[in-house]
């Protein structure tokens, strides 16, 4: 009888109701901007996936996918080769991004983020995620040293791209 009341009350909620909230991914888009001494470039990468977070659940908490590197697009031939070289897309054809622990924060959301580049691998802890209408963002702010990469310098160092990168992670909901 007390059990009973416990559940009526709420005080106890049984295991077999589906509390999970639930995130629903079906777009990615990373884009890649920084400056140059010729200006600002915005190298962007849009792919469809699909795929469910269980948000406060132990059944899968977490998001991964792998970025193809040659599929970056600069708006300019020069610069998406440029970009693609930087970052040894040949030698390293994919970087995979990993979003574990995923927590809501009001509307937003904190994780635990992996992002594999080259060889190197940068991880954060309580990285935010912010929401708008259709989806989740993140923005890291790096420098291509930072994942043992130069900033391309070309035509005898007239044009210098700055170690200073951002990149902004776009999941779009469902």
């Amino acid at each position: 009888m007390g059990l009973a009341t416990f559940f009526f009350l709420g005080s106890a909620k049984p295991t077999f109701f589906a509390d999970d909230a639930t995130l629903v991914i079906n777009k990615i888009k990373i884009e890649i901007t920084g400056l140059s001494t010729v200006g600002h470039y915005n190298c962007s990468n849009t792919f469809t996936t699909k795929d469910t977070i269980f948000l406060n659940s132990n059944k899968k908490n977490i998001f991964n996918t792998a970025i193809k590197m040659a599929n970056f697009d600069c708006r300019n031939k020069i610069m998406t080769k440029d970009l693609q070289g930087t970052v040894k897309a040949t030698e390293f054809p994919n970087s995979t991004v990993s979003i574990t622990d995923i927590k809501q924060c009001g509307k937003n959301y904190k994780c635990s983020l992996s992002f594999f580049i080259t060889d190197k691998t940068l991880k954060y802890k309580d990285f935010p995620l912010y929401t708008t209408n259709d989806r989740i963002q993140g923005t890291l702010n790096l420098k291509f040293s930072d994942i043992g990469l130069k900033a391309p310098v070309k035509m005898a160092g007239l044009i210098k791209v700055k170690d200073d990168i951002v990149i902004n992670f776009y999941l779009y909901k469902d």
